[in-house]
């Protein structure tokens, strides 16, 4: 029985160590939507709709795919779970790439691919301390290569950004499944180029580049890498250019296939469809993240900001396992330098990629860089191997890196636990369930509350009669469609300013020279105009940040005679100065014990607007209302600094 459990555990090591850490990130998966992008993308996938850029047509239709499975959980749920097993599958793979590699470790560096096993040489000579250095430095025991594996794939799923990939929807977590089989699968052919030159390979390593560039652009940043390893392999000559062009065309035909997703989707008129890519300038905006690209390469300012975020988060994401692969830094030189090479080339290019583009949530950028980190710890634990080779004591090695790992584990387990997480389903049917039938909000709260109403708008069916209308979205041209097809009538009596904006707004979606002032002319009339000629039939409501942003600054501005009055999350328009009413505060937001920024914000955003209702009863000399008010935010928000001037109703 021991033998038959030793043989099945090293048949099937990488999927018992998937499964491991799959069972371990459901304990930190999320229940319910997230931050950012969450809502979002588990819309689209149940709706078969199109996300924002660069589109993701692959992780859409395998999205839709799960979600016809009827299995026993909230749709939200089920989205997050196939995070999580994107994420376990991929570690699986790291795994097994791992052990072909070591299997195979004499093909990666120049030097090795003709040398015979010097032990052999030994064999008639003195068995002595030249004899164990040798077969320590030349021959890797199996049981060291599985531990090797299994231990780097470990170390890589619970690093902070990679695990935190698999606790709720998100493109990442499919974009690590794909890059580690393109890994894999680069490897394979690499390997088999040496050993049988299949060109079959190669074609099947263009397939799962093709799949990657699908799901995320930043399959690109592994091209370098590749470039150097098939290069290095063939030189650069007639039979390995027209080896690279086939590879190309069927690496555009996968592309072509999947990506006509996007104009076949547009044409339906679905949910969400973001960009309405129907046509090719559209389509091609729409694939390349065209309206991102103001951030890309902004500035060196901005770069050394990432670079510096970059160097600082390091430590965190692998904490004391970081010394083991800066050791393997050195050793994968020594043992493979095809392979470290490769290592370096991809990890530099997409540090120098990732820095150069200026957003707030970058961390998922440097996965790739984390992935080189990860493969670099395995020749750690080799160099850890040689160095307490001699030792009698064989738990002295596994030992050292099971409390690598248990650090590891438990700096990042807080730190990305989304367990329990309903913070941003509460706040988004708080806010949206606060306002009356058929409302409209102005807001571009996107990551706390509008990305999250897209899902249970569009898939729970709540208050499917509210229009929220992001504001920073109105300066886009698709997006006038989707809200005429989701509202009939909305635009009607904005519709003149709506055709001169979307006409001024062409040459400015093409790069080309644009009128400005004409564009915010006419955008600021468009916003002034959908509360103006709603506004008899509608209830109209703006969020705090607007008031706080636009509206100070002139930029958004009330038809003659209207104000805003603070009517729980949101400012209600209303006209003239006298009192108006607000609900009773009868919501309910779960906040837990450690925040993140967003729902520290969630928590300010409440906390904010209920102290300007409690100081609109002040002025209306209803200081019942005021007490009831301020009462709400020390039993719902205990982490809120009330402002002084309500201190005298906190009893």
């Amino acid at each position: 029985m021991k033998i038959n459990l030793i043989t099945f555990s090293r048949r099937y090591y990488y999927l018992l160590t998937a499964f491991f850490v799959f069972v371990v990130y459901l304990f930190t998966m999320a229940p319910s939507v997230v931050q950012i992008d969450s809502g979002e993308l588990a819309a689209v996938q149940i709706t078969l709709g199109i996300a924002h850029p660069t589109g993701y047509p692959l992780f859409t239709i395998i999205g839709f795919l799960f979600s016809l499975i009827p299995l026993p959980f909230t749709k939200i749920f089920q989205m997050n779970l196939l995070a999580a097993i994107y994420c376990s599958a991929s570690v699986g793979v790291f795994v097994y790439t791992v052990k072909l590699v070591l299997d195979n470790l004499g093909l990666f560096n120049p030097k090795e691919n003709v040398k015979k096993d010097k032990t052999k040489k030994l064999k008639k000579k003195d068995k002595s301390k030249k004899e164990t250095a040798s077969t320590i430095d030349n021959v890797i025991p199996d049981n060291i290569k599985y531990l090797s594996a299994v231990f780097g794939g470990l170390i890589l799923a619970f690093s902070k950004t990679f695990w935190f990939q698999s606790t709720s929807v998100e493109v990442y977590s499919l974009h690590l499944l794909l890059i580690t089989l393109v890994i894999l699968f680069l490897f394979k052919a690499f390997i088999s180029s040496i050993n049988n030159d299949k060109t079959f390979q190669w074609i099947i390593f263009a397939l799962f580049l093709a799949l990657g560039f699908t799901n995320h652009m930043t399959t690109l940043l592994i091209l370098p890498g590749v470039a150097y390893l098939y290069f290095s392999r063939y030189g650069l000559n007639l039979s390995s250019v027209k080896r690279v062009v086939l590879m190309i065309l069927f690496f555009i035909l996968v592309l072509v296939i999947f990506y006509s997703y996007l104009p076949i989707s547009a044409s339906q008129s679905p949910l969400l469809n973001w960009g309405n890519p129907i046509d090719f300038e559209r389509i091609l905006r729409h694939i390349s993240g065209k309206q991102y690209q103001v951030w890309l390469f902004s500035s060196t300012a901005a770069a050394k900001k990432q670079f510096v975020h970059f160097v600082e988060t390091l430590p965190a994401e692998f904490s004391i396992s970081l010394i083991i692969a800066a050791i393997g830094l050195f050793a994968a030189f020594r043992k493979a330098k095809r392979f470290f090479i490769f290592l370096i080339i991809t990890f530099l290019f997409t540090i120098l990629y990732s820095i150069n583009y200026d957003i707030h949530d970058i961390d998922s950028y440097f996965l790739l860089a984390y992935i080189c980190l990860a493969f670099f710890t395995i020749f750690g634990v080799l160099k850890l191997y040689e160095i307490t080779g001699k030792n009698k004591n064989v738990l002295i090695l596994p030992g050292l890196l099971l409390v690598s790992l248990i650090i590891q584990f438990y700096s990042n387990f807080d730190k990305v636990n989304q367990h329990g997480i309903y913070t941003f389903e509460d706040y988004t049917k708080a806010v949206v369930g606060s306002v009356t039938e058929d409302a409209i909000i102005f807001s571009y709260q996107w990551d706390y509350f509008i990305s999250s109403f897209y899902y249970y708008k569009n898939v729970e069916d709540y208050r499917k009669d509210v229009a929220v209308i992001d504001k920073e979205l109105l300066r886009r041209s698709w997006y006038y469609n989707q809200l005429s097809n989701a509202f009939p009538g909305l635009l009607d009596g904005v519709q003149n300013d709506v055709n001169e904006f979307l006409i001024a707004l062409v040459p400015f979606e093409r790069s080309e020279t644009f009128d400005s002032q004409k564009l915010e002319t006419h955008f600021r009339r468009i916003m002034t105009g959908l509360v103006a000629t709603n506004i008899d039939e509608k209830d109209i409501y703006v969020a705090p940040e607007i008031f706080e942003q636009e509206m100070q600054r002139g930029e958004f501005v009330l038809p003659e005679g209207y104000i805003l009055v603070p009517d729980l999350f949101l400012f209600k328009v209303a006209k003239g100065n006298q009192y108006y009413p607000a609900s009773d505060f009868n919501y309910k937001i779960r906040f837990p014990e450690k925040r993140n920024h967003y729902i520290t914000m969630i928590e300010n955003f409440v906390g904010t607007m209920l102290s300007r209702r409690a100081l609109y009863e002040i002025k209306f000399a209803q200081r019942e209302r005021a007490k009831y008010y301020v009462q709400k935010i020390i039993e719902n928000l205990p982490n809120y600094k009330l402002p002084p001037v309500l201190d005298q109703f906190r009893n």
